[in-house]
């Protein structure tokens, strides 16, 4: 790899690895605020036209004591390390959190963060669950069309067309080129580590925004040249599952004779899908987006729209097999997976599922059923 493309992947790595220290650093430099929030459904195309960091909460990396007061132990590793971290003062640099209500969890986490921390504010956007209908479409529209009000009540200004249109364009090009860089990685699977991939994108839901998309056209202009052979024997996998704060599993499935050629992640390729459409009324596009784009668990668009969704890109990938990670606790996927499962084994598409936490205390067993699973394929 070029010297100069190692570093800015350098750079993307240590943000994802802390984020929080990005943020400081970010704030401190630029005198602008940070606001965090929860879920890929958070219309951060709107919070960036305010001129602040939106900034992905993926929970914590260190050991849950404080949050266990207020959470049930069944509460999944997400929510409980992210209240973690807000109860120890680690996210003391943001001004304020939005959550999108999709789980029960989040929406739950919403009212514990709301009484128990002091942040300048806290916003709900309380978004449809059906989201096929003229009547979701509607609300979804009035839900941005009042989001973008209390956040300008929150941060004391006005977004203006114009600083909307900015930012979208913005994120529009980042999910771009994001999405031409999932589309090397599935034909050339060497061209980039699954984990290098990974931090890329978490990098792109934390870094300043500007900066992000001016580091990707220079990454993307690298790989665009480079033409890596793919050895032969490697089984080509698709991830699948809820996971965000993801310890390297990437490592082990490619140590294990797999090439990671595409994910259905919210932190992954959910989060690169869909444009907005620049148009007169940027309310009513970004709300068509988050519509439309491709549906997580606590979203319902057709009654098997995330299996055909799997299903296709098993297809479109040319898929050896799917690998499901899953947090544990977390209901919505697993309300999913026994369909999503038969659904692959009719078209005889080999999967797997691993219940996973934030850090993996069973990554010797997890290496051990890759290897077997990948050795069956």
């Amino acid at each position: 790899m070029h010297k100069d493309i190692a570093l800015i992947t350098e750079r993307f790595k240590r943000a994802a690895q802390d984020p929080g220290a990005y943020a400081r650093n970010w704030k401190e430099k630029n005198q602008k605020d940070v606001i965090g929030f929860f879920c890929s459904y958070a219309p951060e195309e709107i919070i960036l036209a305010t001129g602040a960091l939106p900034f992905r909460l993926f929970g914590s990396q260190k050991q849950i004591s404080l949050a266990d007061a207020h959470l049930q132990a069944y509460s999944c590793s997400l929510v409980r390390g992210a209240l973690e971290d807000a109860l120890s003062g680690d996210l003391d640099f943001l001004k304020g959190t939005v959550f999108p209500h999709t789980c029960d969890s989040i929406m739950r986490l919403s009212d514990m963060w709301r009484m128990n921390l002091g942040f300048d504010f806290h916003i709900d956007v309380v978004l449809p669950v059906k989201l096929n209908t003229q009547n979701a479409r509607e609300y979804m529209i009035d839900v941005m069309r009042k989001f973008k009000r209390d956040l300008e009540k929150e941060m004391k200004t006005d977004i203006t067309d114009e600083q909307i249109r900015s930012s979208v364009k913005t994120i529009n090009r980042i999910r771009e080129l994001l999405g031409e860089l999932y589309e090397m990685k599935c034909q050339q699977p060497l061209i980039i580590s699954g984990s290098d991939l990974n931090a890329i994108i978490k990098g792109c839901m934390i870094m300043d925004r500007h900066e992000v998309r001016d580091m990707l056209e220079d990454l993307l202009g690298y790989f665009r040249t480079s033409d890596i052979k793919v050895p032969p024997g490697g089984k080509r996998i698709l991830l699948a599952g809820g996971l965000c704060n993801m310890p390297d599993i990437f490592e082990i499935i490619e140590t294990s004779g797999g090439f990671i050629v595409s994910d259905d992640f919210c932190t992954g390729s959910r989060y690169v899908d869909g444009q907005v459409p620049i148009h007169d009324d940027m309310m009513v596009a970004i709300a068509d987006r988050y519509a439309k784009r491709v549906v997580c668990p606590a979203k319902h668009s057709a009654l098997y729209s995330r299996g055909d969704h799997v299903l296709r890109l098993a297809r479109e990938k040319d898929v050896d097999g799917v690998i499901f990670l899953y947090l544990k606790f977390c209901d919505p996927h697993a309300f999913d997976y026994p369909y999503m499962k038969d659904m692959l084994d009719n078209e005889d598409i080999p999967s797997m599922l691993f219940e996973i936490e934030d850090q993996l205390p069973s990554e010797g067993q997890f290496k051990t059923r890759c290897e077997a699973f990948i050795e069956m394929l």
